[in-house]
């Protein structure tokens, strides 16, 4: 009997050293247990999975919580289901954990835009086309441009929308929302021109569809104009243009 307690104790013992001398997880262990939970978050919500989602992003940042990209794609999750209170704490970690980062600017910004914080997301927008690395300014450029016009300030949006557009001529984020600068501007052929130009690279929108009616009311083309609201009344038929004709809708 008191062999057997003998090798149980020396078991127990063997197994305590072990356990003490297994090595903590590394740093880049740690970092890249969060990578893997922020690329499986993303795919789980991306497929409508947001509560398996949030699980991941959760413990990616509790695996590295200076993992920038775990806290944006968090707070793009948070926006997805309408928690938009914890997506701007969730943006505000990303931006704290790398503040130069393209993606975690442009989507911070775009965050402060919807949330009528317009002024200032400018800064952010900046930011992230002064990131070298960032592989998309154009799309920054257009977010910054979309958010000068919701604000008003139709010269800005022209700046930044033409610098999107220098990167990409055929962006639809950036072309229908010049077309709509070019309108507000009173430049009508050059706001059905911008407006083409988007048709022939993205599909047609309730919002495309109204300012094509509104572009051709205005130039006098009531035939267009009709055209527009017929679409309009086929595909969007609680529109306000889609309820009028032509001849009704002249600014």
């Amino acid at each position: 009997m008191n062999h057997v307690k003998w090798i149980l104790l020396l078991l127990a013992l063997h197994t305590l050293a072990a356990c003490s001398s297994s090595p903590k997880q590394s740093d880049d262990d740690m970092r890249s247990a969060a990578e893997t939970n922020t690329a499986l978050g993303r795919q789980y919500m991306d497929r409508g999975q947001y509560e398996v989602s949030l699980e991941k992003l959760k413990r990616a940042v509790a695996y590295d919580k200076t993992y920038a990209p775990a806290h944006s794609m968090l707070a793009i999750l948070y926006e997805t289901i309408g928690e938009t209170e914890q997506a701007g704490l969730e943006y505000q970690l990303a931006v704290k954990y790398d503040p130069t980062d393209g993606n975690v600017n442009n989507n911070y910004g775009a965050y402060l835009c919807g949330i009528g914080k317009r002024q200032e997301a400018d800064k952010y927008f900046l930011t992230a086309v002064d990131d070298p690395f960032y592989d998309t300014p154009e799309i920054a450029l257009s977010n910054a441009g979309a958010c000068a016009l919701a604000r008003g300030d139709l010269d800005k949006a022209e700046s930044y929308l033409r610098q999107s557009l220098d990167y990409n001529d055929k962006l639809g984020a950036a072309l229908l929302p010049m077309a709509e600068v070019s309108f507000r501007q009173g430049s009508y052929l050059r706001a059905r021109a911008f407006l083409q130009r988007y048709e022939a690279v993205a599909p047609m929108t309730e919002e495309s569809l109204q300012l094509g009616f509104r572009i051709e009311t205005a130039l006098g083309d009531e035939k267009s104009a009709e055209r527009y609201r017929l679409e309009l009344r086929e595909q969007y038929p609680g529109s306000i243009q889609a309820g009028r004709s032509a001849g009704q809708g002249r600014e």
